[in-house]
């Protein structure tokens, strides 16, 4: 397995497996392809954009990885999203997760926002930035 791909499991295990997270949101989706993303809640959480680079260091074989995570939020007021991505970065920033294939050597969230969309929903991105030893 990719570190990549496990990196993406392990952060989607790790939401759904954090309550205080999914009381807010109806799933994390790998990929929206639903008419209806929100489901029986007003937010939900989708994997953005990915991008690696290569991080080795002497004859270690390392990349550093960085995956967006969207917010959505249906509620009229921008607070509920930003309560959901604060608690987003609160369940991965600095926390002691582990890979199987792979050794994750640290996550950090460096950056999250909380903007309007023009489809009157809330738009929430967390940055996640993940350095690994593959």
């Amino acid at each position: 397995m990719t570190s990549s791909e496990e990196l993406q499991r392990l952060i989607k295990a790790t939401l759904e497996a954090d309550a205080n997270v999914m009381e807010l949101a109806f799933r994390v989706y790998d990929h929206v392809s639903s008419t209806s993303p929100y489901g029986s809640k007003n937010s939900y959480i989708a994997f953005g954009p990915m991008d690696t680079v290569e991080d080795d260091a002497g004859c270690i074989s390392g990349v550093e990885t960085t995956i967006q995570l969207d917010i959505w939020t249906r509620k009229a007021a921008a607070i509920e999203c930003r309560r959901l991505t604060d608690l987003v970065r609160r369940a991965l920033h600095g926390k002691d997760l582990t890979l199987t294939e792979n050794a994750l050597v640290s996550i950090r969230v460096p950056l999250t926002r909380v903007f309007p969309d023009p489809s009157q929903d809330h738009h929430g991105v967390v940055q996640v930035t993940c350095l690994v030893e593959e």
